[in-house]
């Protein structure tokens, strides 16, 4: 049996047709109203495409809207990989991690 490999181990191309076959998988999962199947494909999206961004593109102290969570925003502390840790504004206060490709900037 064959071990995957990490997606920081991936090249571009083969995390691109990893997003891909994921999001259908994704499709077909959602299709059969595989609640749970769905919502895991999903974040092993979002957590592909965090090693297609490059962290130097995100800033220290700033604040971003959270990706599928409108209205929630998320202030960067520091980060660990393609992790931002950090705090959601308006949230308990406690720190938490989310891969930088749910963060949009601001307009």
């Amino acid at each position: 049996m064959q071990q995957e490999k990490r997606y920081s181990d991936l090249t571009e191309q083969e995390l691109t047709q990893e997003i891909a076959k994921l999001k259908e998988q994704a499709r077909k999962a959602e299709q059969m109203g595989m609640v749970n199947e769905f919502a895991v494909l999903e974040r092993k999206v979002q957590m592909a495409r965090a090693y297609l961004l490059d962290p130097q593109n995100f800033k220290k102290g700033e604040i971003y809207e959270i990706e599928g969570a409108p209205g929630e925003y998320f202030k960067i502390e520091y980060f660990k990989g393609v992790f931002a840790w950090g705090f959601r504004l308006g949230g308990d206060g406690s720190e938490e991690a989310l891969p930088i490709s749910m963060l949009n900037e601001l307009n």
